[in-house]
């Protein structure tokens, strides 16, 4: 009979990271994604897949600045094209969030298609919330903001 799959579970100093991340984040957003974080624990199939975190919600311009960086003067891809403070992670309570899955390996992933599956989720629960997946050009899949 084959092992039965567990879900990802956050350790205590997870999820006090996640409410830290989640609590600077203005309150809709914040609602949003806890709606949508809800059904898909909610969900037989997407829970044992992996669970969404929030990777960063408020971001200082000196982050902003090194991960503009990134791909240019810094190793790694390209992972924004906004520098310190031209990005709505920028503001303090944040209209913005990153999203990835703590997988049940306990590795991190940035599927795109766990996004899109949690993307249609959070704009469900909010349709102020916009999703970087559907920008036009540049696809910024994890990214997560509520538009006013």
């Amino acid at each position: 009979m084959p092992a039965e799959r567990a879900p990802p579970v956050l350790s205590a100093p997870q999820k006090m990271l996640q409410a830290a991340r989640l609590a600077q984040a203005v309150p809709a957003l914040a609602a949003g994604y806890v709606r949508a974080l809800g059904r898909w624990q909610g969900d037989p199939v997407l829970r044992l897949v992996g669970r969404p975190i929030i990777t960063e919600c408020y971001r200082s311009a000196k982050r902003q600045d090194e991960l503009y960086a990134q791909g240019r003067t810094a190793p790694g891809p390209i992972v924004t094209y906004k520098r310190g403070g031209e990005s709505n992670h920028n503001v303090l309570p944040s209209v913005a969030l990153d999203v990835a899955f703590l997988l049940p390996s306990g590795e991190v992933s940035w599927s795109g298609l766990l996004l899109s599956k949690f993307a249609r989720l959070v704009k469900a629960a909010d349709a102020r919330v916009h999703w970087g997946g559907d920008w036009p050009g540049f696809k910024d899949r994890p990214h997560f903001e509520l538009v006013r």
